[in-house]
């Protein structure tokens, strides 16, 4: 489904991109490991333009979809463009692959963007399932997106925009969700977290992780399960809810710390409420104006803190107003409603921009990868960056936002905090 962008009316007539590009005589340079194209020929780069896809769930089996992030990717591509590019080269976005969370189709699509299309890079990277980031850092492609999985911690061309969030032994730690849950309970003394997660790879990994960090901010954390099924969202939450209610030495936890995605947390916050818990919920996922649109959603949604690794949409900051005017740029000029999905495709093309900009006029991958190694910046939508120290450790910067009224507002306020190590 891959689709240049376009020109987006005329205040932004300047924003035209190059998608006929790659018949340009591109520069005469030799690129180790390139692929695509014959020797001496830079895979996705010409002397006027720079060519890079995404691979994000458009679609799933249970109808979540992220593809808002292939507007936010278009929306900071768009600007990009604007201001020239990236020194003289426009970015040529083909547009985001559907992988469906499908590990076959996630591969599937790497394949395609590479071989077929010939990408430079794939920015954003999007979804549950990464099965293609082995073929990526086999064929060398810098690749960007959120960090939530495994494959984002360690390869050399593979990045999360906001660092690594999953790390082997010997990295570090995100506290931003347990410090946040404390400020909300007035401190983690005495108090207690239950921490719930899908039955998969990831989940158990999310269990592993929380579990640790949570005990380390001062919680105790009687109950950390990777029960739930991942293939299909459960029609009965008795049983889940039951082991919750009693896990706190027969009575509830002060805390329940969900890290699953929107179908499953919309059936477990509800059987929770119904069930009469009245102590703090809290997930990763659930920011989405659009998900307040039916009443049930929003019922079971109400009250929940959600944990955000980026500055809450809520903050009048320059960088904030600025997101804001590409995603509108981005949508014909028409206000939207934000989601965090939107925000992931955006950094992530964010944090490539930026390294390619470093790399210089000679854009190869040996010079991306070599401009990747010593990159920082500061004041960014996720707080300071920096490279490769991003591959092992996250950026360690976040907020909580809770659902009051059927608005979201700031429980506790953006900002970073020392991470721990993993072990």
């Amino acid at each position: 489904m891959s689709r240049p962008i376009r020109a987006l009316a005329a205040s932004a007539a300047v924003l035209a991109l190059v998608s006929a590009c790659n018949s340009a005589a591109p520069s005469d340079r030799t690129t180790p490991g390139s692929s695509g194209g014959a020797p001496g020929i830079q895979r996705g780069v010409t002397d006027k333009s720079i060519k890079v896809g995404g691979i994000v769930s458009m679609t799933s089996a249970s109808g979540y979809s992220k593809k808002d992030t292939d507007l936010g990717a278009k929306a900071r591509y768009l600007r990009a463009n604007a201001e020239g590019g990236v020194h003289g080269r426009t970015i040529d976005y083909v547009g985001a692959e559907d992988d469906g969370q499908d590990p076959g189709k996630n591969l599937a699509a790497a394949r395609k963007l590479v071989q077929q299309d010939k990408v430079f890079a794939v920015a954003p990277m999007s979804s549950v399932t990464f099965s293609g980031a082995d073929f990526l850092e086999q064929e060398k492609v810098p690749t960007f997106g959120w960090g939530t999985l495994p494959s984002f911690c360690g390869p050399k061309y593979i990045y999360g925009f906001n660092g690594c969030l999953v790390p082997s032994p010997g990295g570090t730690l995100n506290q931003t969700w347990p410090e946040g849950i404390a400020k909300v309970l007035g401190g983690a003394g005495g108090r207690s977290v239950a921490v719930i997660a899908n039955d998969s790879d990831a989940g158990k990994f999310g269990i592993r992780t929380f579990r640790q960090g949570f005990a380390a901010a001062g919680f105790t954390v009687p109950y950390a399960k990777a029960s739930v099924p991942a293939t299909a969202v459960p029609s009965d939450w008795s049983a889940y809810v039951k082991e919750i209610m009693e896990s706190a030495g027969g009575k509830a936890p002060d805390a329940v710390v969900s890290v699953m995605q929107t179908p499953n947390n919309i059936g477990l916050f509800t059987a929770l409420k119904r069930a009469g818990y009245k102590g703090v919920i809290s997930d990763p996922t659930d920011y989405d104006p659009g998900l307040l649109a039916k009443d049930a959603t929003r019922q079971a949604l109400e009250g929940v803190h959600v944990l955000l690794q980026f500055e809450p949409f809520e903050s009048d900051s320059p960088r904030m107003r600025q997101f804001k005017a590409d995603i509108k740029a981005a949508s014909g000029g028409q206000e939207v409603p934000l989601n965090m999905h939107m925000l992931t495709g955006y950094m992530s093309a964010d944090l490539f921009l930026a390294i390619a900009q470093k790399a210089g006029k000679d854009l190869t991958t040996t010079h991306f990868q070599n401009a990747a190694q010593s990159f920082s910046d500061t004041g960014t939508l996720v707080g300071d960056r920096a490279e490769p120290k991003g591959q092992k450790d996250s950026f360690g910067c976040g907020a909580l936002v809770q659902l009051k009224g059927g608005r979201y507002e700031v429980s506790v306020p953006f900002e970073c905090h020392e991470p721990i190590p993993f072990t």
